[in-house]
């Protein structure tokens, strides 16, 4: 169980969220899986963190986010909230934990906010989640809603692509964005949509927008700190700006530290522990 500390001057709650959307004033998410990359996403100022099944990929290895099971969300979940002191901390609900009853949702998501620490949950889905979003809200559970590219139907969409392209597409995920709204989601990504489009759901809705390759209209940006950090593999969306190579700052250490070992440079007598003169004289004499 998380055991919580008390709250740090500025945690950002909901208030927060809705006064900075009243504002304009943009805010940031990244994902964390882990205690120390908490840690330092939270001392850096940043506003939400989301532990994403997106772990599936950047951590695990899966090829996309459908396996990632509810234990894995909860114990990286709190993990992230023992690192965590201001930023609002929003767990996704994986793949399975909210496509049953109402009633096993809700468990799903109570689990995720009294043994993980969420503050939040986030699921997939427009207007054929309304009524479990209505349910949540009403059990007092905070919700993001997520819509346009739900990587969760990936088999389903046929892959990665935006969405909202035609004006029919694009009149059905605004609907979907109010009716999220009307259920009492306080916040909806929006993913791979049009920027146009996110442009027009965020002037439309009075709850924030939180995008990611969706423009700079939304009113919060959210970004894998994997793909930020340069620390995934393979071809990355155009919508990922880098902004630091950590895979090779680690390659280069590694290296580094190898050849050290392999010449007999590391580790020197300072960075190794050694006996007293009268230790070692009592030993050869023995």
């Amino acid at each position: 169980m998380a055991y919580l500390q008390p709250d740090r001057e500025g945690k950002v709650y909901l208030p927060a969220i809705r006064a900075a959307k009243e504002n304009g004033e943009k805010l940031v998410c990244l994902t964390a899986y882990d205690y120390p990359t908490a840690r330092i996403v939270d001392e850096a100022g940043v506003d939400m963190i989301l532990v994403g099944d997106s772990i599936g990929n950047v951590i695990h290895g899966y090829g996309n986010t459908i396996p990632v099971s509810l234990d894995e969300i909860t114990s990286a979940c709190i993990a992230v909230k023992r690192g965590t002191e201001r930023a609002m901390v929003i767990a996704d609900m994986p793949f399975g934990t909210y496509h049953v009853s109402e009633n096993e949702s809700v468990k799903n998501a109570l689990r995720l906010m009294k043994y993980g620490g969420a503050e939040a949950v986030k699921l997939e889905g427009g207007r054929n989640r309304v009524d479990l979003v209505r349910r949540l809200v009403d059990e007092e559970i905070p919700v993001v809603a997520h819509i346009g590219l739900t990587p969760q139907s990936v088999y389903k969409m046929g892959g990665y692509r935006v969405q909202g392209r035609t004006a029919d597409q694009a009149k059905r995920l605004l609907n979907d964005a109010k009716l999220l709204e009307e259920a009492g989601a306080f916040a909806i990504v929006l993913e791979l949509v049009p920027r146009e489009l996110a442009a027009m759901i965020t002037r439309e809705l009075e709850i924030s927008t939180i995008g990611i390759g969706a423009g700079a209209d939304c009113d919060i940006q959210v970004l894998v700190l994997h793909d930020l950090m340069g620390m995934t593999f393979g071809r990355q969306p155009r919508f990922v700006r880098k902004y630091a190579d950590l895979r090779q700052v680690m390659t280069d250490a590694i290296h580094a530290w190898t050849g050290d070992v392999r010449s007999g440079a590391y580790p020197n007598e300072d960075e190794s522990y050694g006996l007293t003169a009268e230790t070692l004289v009592e030993l050869e004499n023995s």
